[in-house]
């Protein structure tokens, strides 16, 4: 028979090539193990024990053994039934849970006897259980005194009782003291048992039997140590009980001292037993001060380990203090100072053991892995009795370890609820008013303490976790160890002891230890060899060959009746008692005999422990106390049904660790989880109550969602500081000493510069939580992806509540944000960041974003109206107060600025902080870097939106408003307005104008809305250059990013002008990117439609430039359609046939009478035209006139160029009206050159005039000069071209 975990052996003839290749094929559709850290504990879907304890059932088989130890074997049966059923009305009284307390109140009178039908019919089987308690502790009691009646009888007074017997007796009494424990603290026992009482009452259903029932079990309910207080008095009328009870209390004293026990269970039982024999003991009968001083019992080593451990766990969540059982005792008050076992808190302070666990856990874990090594390279061969027994003693080990662990855990938990902290201390640790609970956990572990915690209980369920998967190595070990020592112990070393008892004749001896071998032995050929010298009283002859015995090799260990009848014997072949006889055996055997039958009682003490193995171990690693809270409950009268999660130990580490935010315990965090299903594995499987298992799982529903929530925002907040630190400003960081305090900066180095390990969490696929397998992977990916939109939402939120500026903040945001997304896309599966960013923008169905709608938006309300555009600085500034409140109507009006947890922004307070200042620098204007990120965020098709209806505005502007003023100015305009001959000066020009143009000079509108709306216009045009000119620099960088992909490479630098070197090297860098040429890598790899995709592509990216399109110059053709109007050119023919010389009836003899306004100096403390409106107001004017072709009759013809002329012959400075001559040429000069800016920034987009003039002669008109005038004798030739007006 093959191991259960070896490996198949692979036949070569066991298939043919046509099912290999099959299965091979197939390989892909396996789906492959998930590699993720070994962070969690061991949990499994499906569970099974293997249970091999057969109650003495099978005591019949062994006839050859000693009739008593088969007596005695049929009475551990008979008592190991009772601790049966005793442990079912504990677990009954424990979990019971008061039903009348859900009986409805203010009954009608006429339902008062259906209710009481009713609660009669749920009660009834309760209260038979209480019945069945009762009955059970009286038979209980009779069955104990019965058996200790019977040791403690004259004549066997002096016999031998054997140690499993002592043991049994001792359950017994931790039974009783714990079923008492339970009576005593259920008062929703005595409630539902008075109501049933009253119930029946009501209904006259009683009879006068069951009166005198029901008032025995209420007395029995009320009646405070009932079963103590029966169990002693029956116990005193025994005489001579006090000697049994003492060797009960020894046998616990030796074995807690010898450490011979396994299980915290087992540890705490030993103890509580002294303690309750003790209070038993110590009554008007026997005085145990007296005992002590007869040395039956020993006092002061009891009082050492009351002190070491004065809390213990009595059942569930309730606690015993050890020294309330000796205060019970009636000698206590004479005798108190001998006693010193209170007030010691040293063992329940973990941090002291902290240390000494992990160097233990160290060391056990590198010979486990030494082991487990050796395992995997020798795993088919056959091991030795050193190597079995190496792991036999590994696993013993590993198993103590976890005990000890488990019961410092237990034990700082018991004293931490029997002493809860108190709320007068500090408001700090805990607030008045606390539950009694609550001040017993939440508020009762300082955060060292916690952290403590969660680390052993990792130690402990990582090791758990470690050692079962090697279950199958340990237990072929433990099975070959224990079958072998037990063959070595029954045919070796008990040879020279039957070969005494052979020869001296000693018939006790000799036949117990026939029944040793005869019970145990399994002789290699199945029969005892008969040339054994020994069995004839004789030794090992010298001269022959010794004489040899051969132990076969087995992996089977002996059944629990087997192992009970050796070690019993074996026991009483050492004992200081006597077998029916006076004397004991143990003076007829030898030295070495005696060592070698102890040391097998004492190592074989294990082997019931070892042989169960996946048992112990779960009992030895078991934290699911942790949870129950019964008895608290009980103690809250109804007013809870089940406490909160906040006060649950496991969600109380679990939280801690992720409130705390420590680095190197975060791995830890599911650990304290696992407690969950250590408390619903008991529940199952030794209360066997569904409703507690439905409080654990919906405990673990809630838990576990919180614990997903607070871990993803953790992990989101935490992605989110790294992606906002790495993408602030490098000299901001550096000078950040100038921003921030030392506190602040510490902070924001933990938040950006601290590792905290996140990853092993994230690779977490299949959690074992209650028997389910959970993607932790995929629920922190849901929430992260949601909290990633959200914050995308809140961006663009946040960009909407303001205006043009915050576009700057609003990419840092998008930038920062998509960097957490690379970030987290390492660990997570998430969906596309530009997807996300179009469903948070809205375009996944809609034509317009948000980000372009509210760009459009601020456009016409804010940017256009409010503006003023400064050519030096290349930014628009918005217009002062006073001159927006004469030309726009009031503040539009914007949404809330959104509120949010401040890593939804830039990753936490104090990074907000710092963008904010950064971006603070970019609110009080709108410049380049505004437009840079509007191109940026906008894109091709934002960008045509935008520039689409910013047409439609300017078409409505310049159809609408703008037009109808014109036409009202021209009518206002001087029919005619020639320019003054230069005799007349600049003073008598600026009469002559300022009479001319009084009617504009006086237009009501002309200051404010007239040059409100050319201000508009001319911002709309300037957004549009601005724009374009952006979008330009980007596709230049996109194109420099592309070009070694395109096989385009910079021109290498030759020292020599030799263009063959050139060449050379340009082909040389060809041959070495070749692979990076993407046309030609996807023409040989690539599908069909791959390949038509990357040609359009390359075709487009080489072709965007050079064909010279400019989208601004298709903006300007598209305003000179909207120029149509006569308006603009004038309505009449001219009079000369040739152009219009001193008509005022076009537009740029208008502009040139508004140019005038806006030249004119102004007072101390009115504001200039420049300064309310910006050089928005100039563009839109010169752009009208180029655009009507209109530009250089207006440099002919203008009438403050006019001035200037004749000012610079002049230069005289005088007032004219108050207006200085020469500040009003000053300011001529500076706007005509900023006019011939504007001329000469729209002749690169429409063309030069001299190319306009080139026309063929057929085209050319020619005109009779005018008339000489007297005195003249110029003769003038004019050719005008009668298409074009420049000529």
């Amino acid at each position: 028979m093959s191991e259960p975990d070896a490996a198949p052996v692979l036949k070569p003839s066991a298939q043919s090539l046509d099912e290999a290749i099959a299965d091979i094929e197939s390989l892909p559709t396996l789906p492959p193990i998930a590699q993720q850290p070994c962070i969690e504990a061991q949990s499994k879907s499906l569970t099974y024990t293997a249970n091999y304890d057969t109650n003495f059932e099978d005591r019949n088989g062994f006839l050859t053994g000693i009739a008593r130890f088969m007596e005695e074997a049929t009475v551990h049966s008979q008592l190991n039934e009772l601790l049966e059923e005793g442990h079912g009305y504990a677990v009954m009284l424990y979990t019971w849970r008061s039903i009348s307390r859900a009986e409805p109140k203010n009954v009608k009178d006429e339902e008062r006897d259906e209710v009481s039908e009713k609660l009669i019919e749920i009660l009834e089987p309760e209260i038979n259980k209480l019945y069945d308690l009762m009955n059970f502790q009286k038979k209980a009691i009779e069955r104990f005194c019965g058996e200790v009646k019977n040791l403690c009888h004259q004549a066997r007074k002096n016999e031998f009782v054997s140690e499993a017997y002592l043991l049994t007796l001792g359950k017994f009494l931790n039974m009783f003291a714990v079923l008492d424990a339970l009576k005593n603290i259920k008062a929703s026992l005595k409630n539902d048992h008075a109501r049933y009482k009253r119930a029946k009452q009501s209904l006259k259903l009683t009879n006068p039997a069951d009166l005198d029932e029901s008032h025995t079990l209420t007395m029995f309910l009320a009646n405070r140590d009932d079963i103590t207080n029966n169990l002693q008095a029956n116990l005193e009328k025994i005489s001579g009980y006090e000697d049994l009870l003492a060797d009960i209390i020894n046998i616990c004293s030796y074995q807690y001292e010898s450490k011979m026990y396994l299980s915290p269970t087992e540890k705490h039982i030993l103890l509580k037993v002294m303690g309750f024999c003790l209070s038993i003991l110590d009554g008007t009968v026997v005085n145990i001060y007296k005992m002590d001083s007869k040395k039956k019992i020993n006092l002061s080593k009891i009082d050492k380990f009351f002190k070491n451990l004065e809390v213990v766990p009595l059942y569930g969540d309730m606690q015993i203090t050890l020294f309330t059982y000796i205060q019970r005792g009636r000698n206590y008050e004479d005798n108190k100072s001998r006693w010193s076992c209170s007030g010691n808190t040293v063992q329940y302070n973990i941090l002291e053991h902290l240390n000494v666990i992990r160097s233990e856990h160290t060391t056990y874990i590198a010979d486990l892995t030494r082991y487990g090594s050796k395992e995997v390279s020798s795993k088919n061969k056959q091991k030795s009795l050193e190597e079995n027994r190496a792991l036999y003693n590994l696993a013993l080990r590993g198993l103590k370890l976890l005990a000890s662990w488990t019961a410092h855990v237990m034990e700082l938990f018991s004293w931490k609820l029997v002493h809860p902290v108190s709320d007068l201390i500090s408001e700090k640790i805990c607030p008045k008013g606390a539950e009694e609970y609550e001040r017993a956990t939440r508020y009762n572990y300082s955060s060292e303490e916690k952290f403590a915690l969660v680390e052993v209980i990792a130690m402990i369920k990582g090791l758990q976790r470690l050692i079962s998967r090697m279950e199958n190595v340990f237990t072929d070990a433990i099975l070959s160890t224990v079958y072998t020592e037990i063959q070595i112990y029954t045919q070796k070393s008990l040879r020279e002891p039957l070969r005494i008892a052979t020869k001296k004749k000693k018939t006790l001896l000799l036949t117990i230890l026939r029944s040793i071998r005869d019970t145990s032995a399994d002789w290699l050929h199945g029969v005892e060899p008969s040339n054994d010298p020994a069995l004839k009283g004789e030794k090992d002859p010298k001269s022959a060959p010794p004489f040899s015995i051969d132990i076969g090799k087995k992996r089977v260990g002996p059944s629990t009746t087997q192992l009970y009848m050796t070690r019993t014997m074996s026991e009483s072949l050492i004992t200081d008692r006597s077998i029916g006889g006076k004397k004991t055996i143990k003076k007829d055997l030898d030295g070495s005999s005696l060592v070698a039958i102890e040391n097998f009682h004492r190592r074989s003490f294990f082997y019931n422990h070892m042989l169960n193995f996946a048992e112990t171990l779960q009992k030895c690693s078991d934290l699911s106390q942790f949870w129950y809270r019964e008895f608290y409950l009980e103690m809250t009268m109804g007013n809870r049904i089940q406490f909160p999660i906040d006060m649950s130990m496991p969600w109380i580490l679990t939280n801690h660790i992720l409130e705390t935010k420590q680095p190197e315990m975060m791995e830890y965090v599911l650990y304290p989880l696992d407690l969950y299903n250590d408390s619903a594995h008991y529940t199952l499987n030794f209360f066997k109550k569904q409703f507690l298992y439905d409080e654990v799982e919906a405990e673990v529903n809630l838990c576990f969602d919180q614990f997903v929530y607070k871990l993803s925002d953790q992990i989101f907040a935490y992605y989110k500081q790294q992606a906002g630190y790495l993408l602030l400003n490098k000299k901001f960081k550096n000078d950040w000493n100038k921003f921030y305090t030392e506190k602040e900066k510490k902070l924001l180095s933990s938040q950006t510069q601290g590792s905290i390990r996140y990853e092993p969490l994230l690779k977490q696929r299949h959690v074992q939580i209650l028997g389910r397998s959970v993607d932790l992977n995929q629920l922190i990916s849901q929430r992260v992806q949601a909290s990633l939109q959200t914050a995308l939402d809140l961006a663009i939120s946040k960009f909407e509540s303001s205006d043009l500026t915050g576009i700057i903040e609003l990419e840092a945001l998008l930038n920062v944000n998509e960097l957490t997304h690379k970030l987290l896309a390492k660990y997570m599966k998430l969906t596309k960041f530009s997807e996300m960013l179009r469903e948070a923008n809205r375009t996944v169905q809609a034509p317009y974003g948000r980000i372009t709608l509210h760009i459009f938006w601020e456009l016409n309300s804010e940017f256009l109206p409010k503006y003023c555009y400064n050519a030096s600085t290349d930014r628009f500034t918005k217009a002062k107060a006073d001159i927006l409140l004469l030309t726009t109507s009031d503040e539009s009006e914007r949404e809330k600025a959104p509120s949010a947890r401040s890593h939804f922004f830039f990753g936490s307070k104090i990074l907000n902080v710092a963008y904010s200042k950064i971006c603070s620098l970019y609110t009080n204007f709108i410049g380049s870097q505004h437009f840079h990120s509007m191109v940026r965020l906008l894109g091709y098709h934002g960008i045509a939106v935008i520039l689409e209806e910013t047409l439609k505005t300017m078409k409505n502007i310049i159809q609408g408003v703008i037009m109808d003023y014109v036409k009202a100015l021209m009518e206002a305009m001087p029919k005619s307005c020639g320019l003054p001959r230069s005799e007349y000066g600049c003073v008598g020009m600026l009469g002559f104008y300022e009479a001319k143009l009084n009617s504009i000079l006086q237009y009501p509108d002309l200051r404010t809305l007239v040059f409100q709306k050319f201000r508009e216009l001319g911002n709309a045009i300037l957004f549009c250059r601005i724009l374009e000119q952006s979008l330009t620099k980007e596709e230049l960088n996109d194109l420099l990013l592309a070009a070694p992909f395109r096989k385009v490479f910079p021109r290498p630098y030759v020292k020599s002008k030799d263009s063959e070197k050139v060449e050379a090297k340009l082909k040389n860098l060809e041959k070495m990117h070749k692979s990076m040429n993407v046309v030609s890598v996807i023409d040989k790899l690539g599908t069909q439609k791959q390949i038509k995709l990357v040609k359009d592509s390359h075709l487009l990216t080489r072709e965007r430039l050079c064909i010279g399109l400019s989208l601004f110059k298709v903006i300007l053709e598209k305003i000179q359609e909207f120029l149509t109007d006569a308006v603009w050119n004038g309505v009449k023919k001219p009079a000369n046939d040739v152009m219009n010389v001193d008509e005022c009836v076009e537009f740029h003899r208008l502009w040139s009478a508004m140019q005038y306004v806006i030249c004119l100096p102004l007072g101390e403390n009115e504001l200039f035209v420049e300064e309310g409106f910006g050089e928005g107001l100039n563009w839109a004017g010169c752009t009208i006139i180029r655009l009507l072709k209109q530009q250089y009759r207006f440099e002919a013809f203008d009438f403050c160029y006019h001035i200037k002329k004749i000012h610079e012959v002049e230069k005289k400075d005088e007032n004219v009206r108050g207006v200085s001559v020469k500040r009003m040429v000053k300011r001529i000069e500076r706007f005509q050159t900023l006019n011939n800016e504007i001329f000469a920034s729209l002749d690169k987009f429409l063309g030069s005039h001299d190319t306009d003039t080139k026309l063929p002669l057929s085209e050319v008109r020619h005109f009779q000069p005018p008339e000489k005038p007297e005195g003249d004798d110029v003769d003038v030739n004019v050719d005008v071209d009668t298409d074009d007006e420049y000529d």
